[in-house]
């Protein structure tokens, strides 16, 4: 990021009366000045008053190594009698857009902090009454009838809607659609209007938002539930 600065002149002084101790002979200027310092974001004007001899005419400065102790003694004495001057700070229009823009953003973060415990417990609220199960609820999934507890081998199962008939305690009854593809269909293609008339009791393993498995005592019949009609 650029920075420039400036120099604005408070006044001169005439300062021919010291020795030059850069070219004897030539007459010098005490130049009483403010620093300004200019940057793409603002403009900052110092109100402290600073001192530097120039040779006159040629306006070149004279290092401060070499200034003699009468030409540090008559800055000093001019200064004080210079009046305090004032400091200024002024944003510039690119400052203006990047302040109000970090303002903005600030606003921003602050709203977002405040609303996030109460959109963290509504949402939290809204996966518990996801993860609920009820009495006519239909779910789109998948169930797995096992010949023997965790083998595959000899299972039969597919893909299809499945409807909660009954919750007694903590055993769920649950009836196939007559309609059980064996291979992945779109479940808008399937349906869901008619199912069978026997049920199959099995308890929660699992009841989230998006998923809930359920699976009989026996361990041979699986049914693992996604999306709710």
């Amino acid at each position: 990021m650029w920075i420039r600065i400036s120099k604005i002149d408070v006044r001169q002084v005439d300062a021919s009366h010291l020795e030059n101790p850069k070219t004897a002979g030539d007459p010098m200027v005490l130049s009483l000045y403010q620093q300004e310092s200019r940057m793409a974001f603002f403009v900052s004007t110092h109100k402290k008053v600073l001192a530097e001899y120039l040779q006159a005419p040629a306006g070149s400065r004279i290092p401060k190594r070499k200034w003699s102790a009468e030409m540090d003694e008559f800055a000093q004495s001019e200064l004080a009698k210079t009046p305090p001057q004032k400091g200024s700070f002024r944003l510039t229009v690119v400052g203006w857009v990047f302040f109000l823009f970090a303002f903005g953003l600030l606003g921003y973060i602050v709203v977002d902090e405040i609303g996030a415990p109460a959109r963290k417990e509504a949402y939290q609220q809204r996966m518990t009454e996801e993860a609920k199960v009820a009495v006519g609820d239909i779910y789109f999934g998948t169930y797995r009838a096992y010949k023997e507890k965790g083998n595959m081998l000899g299972s039969e199962g597919g893909f299809g809607w499945f409807k909660v008939v009954e919750i007694e305690n903590d055993t769920y009854y649950i009836s196939k659609s007559n309609e059980i593809s064996k291979t992945a269909q779109p479940k808008e293609q399937m349906n869901s209007a008619d199912f069978e008339t026997e049920t199959n009791a099995v308890k929660a393993k699992e009841l989230e938002a998006y998923t809930k498995q359920f699976i009989s005592e026996d361990g041979l019949l699986e049914f693992n539930l996604n999306e709710k009609k």
